[in-house]
């Protein structure tokens, strides 16, 4: 036993690599919450509904929202922190961290938006994060880092160019029909990917293999997180942040630890429980995602499937313990720091 938990006493990197990575998703939460307040904004002053897909000009309206660009300097940040996470420490336990973000990004949308938490929300949201929290405990203990060949980078590219043909494919063909879970679930696997290739171009920046196969993995790289990023900005017009996160969360950390699993071989030497519990995590922390698409209380509300309680209301009922945690954050975050010019507008009429 004592020489198959190798990851953690081989690597003392990871003493910087799970903090930098928690630093990350910390941003990962307030950038995806006020690029949510800002597609939500563009939205409704183009009065088209951006589900199927945004469209040029709202995508240019985005670039002058407040809310948008402070959301997205706050990703930037979090990329920043990821690099350097992956810089130090293996891909399969720098991704699944990210499962952090959900719990903050639940909180900041419940206070926000008035949804609070109900209990099957809350279950959902709990096992998304158990089910990482259980992969990441396991791939600490395990994993190891070996170097990239050139065949390996060549399979990476190559399943990254048949994915993108059929999710562009899917999009053309479905997109008046398609809900968030697809643009979820899109940008999760294209972000797996592009933490995958980060990792490869950091490797060889760091060894000094600088050639053209590490030229095209560092384009495919850029091209995979521009497809990711549009498939999540939609998603924010479709559901929830909260929702978005939990997919990105999730299906982002477990196809990049399938990569690093099945083709870069960085727990080549795992006993066979490992495998066992890295399947089971998954599946747990998948059905959670799923369990959340399906109660999270604003698209419940939204679908008029069940009344959902707004904002500061009635105060009678007894409240429950996701109430009295949303009610403890407000007083520490009582408002988002940035707003857009017609937010004062909105408090006054609603609609």
């Amino acid at each position: 036993m004592g020489d198959q938990l190798i990851g953690a006493f081989q690597n003392p990197g990871l003493l910087t690599g799970i903090p930098l990575a928690l630093l990350g998703a910390l941003f990962m939460s307030f950038g995806a919450q006020y690029q949510h307040r800002g597609v939500a904004k563009v939205e409704r002053l183009s009065g088209s509904d951006a589900g199927s897909g945004l469209t040029w000009q709202q995508v240019r309206r985005l670039l002058t929202r407040p809310s948008w660009v402070a959301g997205t300097v706050m990703l930037a940040l979090a990329i920043v922190c990821q690099l350097g996470a992956l810089s130090v420490a293996p891909l399969i336990v720098v991704q699944p961290i990210g499962a952090f973000a959900l719990v903050v990004t639940t909180l900041l949308n419940a206070r926000i938006s008035g949804h609070k938490p109900t209990r099957k929300s809350i279950t959902a949201i709990a096992q998304c994060v158990g089910g990482i929290l259980i992969f990441v405990t396991i791939a600490a203990l395990v994993a190891t880092e070996e170097p990239v060949s050139n065949g390996q980078l060549i399979t990476i590219l190559l399943l990254l160019l048949l994915v993108m043909i059929v999710f562009t494919g899917l999009w053309l063909w479905l997109r008046k029909r398609i809900s968030a879970l697809f643009y979820i679930t899109a940008a999760g696997v294209m972000y797996g990917f592009v933490a995958t290739l980060a990792k490869v171009v950091i490797s060889r920046f760091q060894t000094g293999d600088f050639e053209w196969l590490t030229v095209t993995c560092l384009v495919a790289l850029i091209a995979a997180g521009a497809v990711g990023a549009y498939f999540v900005q939609t998603a924010y017009s479709s559901g929830p942040p909260d929702l978005v996160i939990a997919g990105l969360t999730v299906i982002d950390p477990i196809v990049a630890i399938l990569i690093g699993l099945i083709v870069l071989g960085e727990a080549a030497h795992a006993p066979m429980w490992a495998y066992f519990g890295f399947a089971v995590a998954g599946a747990i922390a998948s059905w959670g995602v799923f369990q959340l698409a399906r109660h999270h209380p604003q698209v419940v509300s939204d679908s008029q499937e069940l009344p959902i309680a707004r904002g500061s209301g009635d105060s009678a009922a007894p409240k429950t313990g996701s109430i009295r945690i949303t009610e403890a954050v407000s007083k520490v975050w009582p408002d988002p720091p940035v707003h857009d010019r017609e937010d004062r507008h909105d408090r006054k009429d609603p609609r």
